[in-house]
């Protein structure tokens, strides 16, 4: 298993704004103005870090798969994400408790400086798992391989327990992430995935293509917006 814990985060406005999943050219100025109020505090709040892991896959068994040792990867979108993988990489990504602790503190008095920092949390993580998906990538690359798209655990086809497969797997602990009963991750501001790695993988596909909302969806159609997965 594989730990990191240094990464470049360059985070703007804009990124606030759109972690928000507001539209930065639509925002009046005091949202605008909590936006940068909140990228002069968001670094000393945050710790990230992530692990990740690639493991064999040993076969395709209806809508489950096979990894190498016996764990079982199970529901439909996750059995088509790795179609024609030779190997997954599980991976998860979290940037520590402090930011939702000041999150939560400001939350009565100032909501909307609240808002704005979580939003510069959420901007964040997307770049933290951005990065561990290069990394990835680099990896399957250097084998002449390439990656797949970037699915989680609670994604329509992906049952939200399969967390529980996840942190079997890696070591979660050493990043100071836990998993409760429901099978949500604590600190919240964290994400988990798995990518497919092989030669024969299908590349243009998105998580988005398997969704029954997909044609409904704001998220999918605003440009921008940011996806953790």
């Amino acid at each position: 298993m594989t730990n990191i814990t240094k990464f470049q985060i360059a985070l703007s406005e804009v990124d606030v704004l759109r972690g928000q999943g507001m539209d930065p050219d639509r925002v009046r100025p005091p949202l605008i103005s909590a936006a940068r109020s909140a990228l002069g505090e968001v670094d000393e709040l945050l710790a990230p870090a992530a692990c990740y892991r690639i493991l064999p896959i040993a076969a395709f068994e209806d809508q489950k798969v096979r990894l190498a040792g016996g764990a079982i990867l199970d529901g439909p979108l996750v059995t088509r994400a790795l179609t024609g993988a030779r190997k997954v990489a599980l991976a998860l990504c979290t940037l520590g408790p402090a930011l939702e602790r000041r999150v939560s503190d400001y939350f009565t008095a100032e909501p909307v400086r609240a808002m704005a920092l979580d939003g510069a949390g959420i901007a964040a993580l997307a770049q933290i798992s951005q990065s561990v998906r290069e990394e990835i990538g680099a990896q399957a690359s250097s084998r002449g391989w390439r990656t797949g798209m970037s699915i989680s655990p609670g994604q329509e086809g992906w049952p939200l327990l399969q967390q529980r497969t996840i942190f079997r797997l890696l070591a979660a602990a050493s990043i100071g992430v836990r998993l409760t009963e429901s099978c949500l991750m604590v600190p919240r501001k964290s994400v988990s995935f798995a990518i497919g790695m092989g030669e024969s993988l299908c590349t243009d596909v998105t998580s988005c293509d398997h969704c029954s909302k997909r044609e409904r969806c704001g998220w999918r159609a605003r440009e921008g917006s940011y996806d953790t997965t």
